[in-house]
């Protein structure tokens, strides 16, 4: 049968807000990364927290985003709060701060919003989606060519705790340029991708 390849899966899940995930609590001027993602095969937001007044220093956030390119962002240090970058993050390489800091601080992910997956990055179809949605509604997207690309196929969430299990035609969708998932986090628990690949 013509329209019979080798299907491949992925599994993208939001993991959730985490103060300490990318880093633990330190005070070297170079955070240890304890984990550089992906996170849950999806972008986030990266925090830093501190007790204590770090707003005099800068943090160079060093990695990859949403398509893969490198990304690299100066973040103001918190004062005894949590600040976000400004950018998600598929992977992080380094945090570095501009000078001594003033006491421990560490570096976490925010793990809310719409987050970014690369499903695959060559052409490809969309076969099937799978998973479990969330009790708010929201919209599962994929984009052709990067994460900002054009609309390809939307999949609706209830807005209830449920299967997610979509009917997608037998050729399925095809994404000539790569393909790529927005998944809002307040909507999907998580959710198995099929792709050709």
């Amino acid at each position: 049968m013509a329209n019979v390849t080798n299907v491949k899966s992925k599994f993208f899940e939001p993991d959730g807000v985490d103060n300490d995930q990318v880093s633990a609590s330190g005070s070297a001027t170079t955070l240890v990364i304890a984990d550089g993602g992906p996170y849950g095969n999806l972008t986030e937001t990266i925090t830093l927290t501190s007790s204590a007044d770090n707003s005099g220093r800068t943090f160079v956030i060093t990695g990859t985003d949403g398509n893969g390119d490198a990304q690299t962002e100066t973040v103001t240090g918190p004062d005894t709060e949590t600040v976000s970058s400004a950018n998600k993050y598929l992977t992080v390489t380094s945090i570095v701060a501009s000078g001594s800091i003033t006491t421990q601080i560490q570096a976490g992910i925010l793990g809310t919003g719409d987050l970014t997956g690369q499903v695959f990055l060559g052409r490809t179809r969309i076969r099937g989606i799978t998973g479990t949605s969330k009790a708010v509604a929201g919209n599962i997207t994929f984009t052709n060519t990067s994460i900002t690309g054009t609309t390809l196929l939307t999949i609706p969430t209830t807005g209830a705790v449920s299967s997610i299990d979509p009917y997608i035609p037998d050729n399925g969708v095809l994404f000539d340029a790569g393909a790529y998932i927005t998944v809002p986090a307040t909507s999907v628990t998580g959710v198995t991708v099929y792709y050709d690949g």
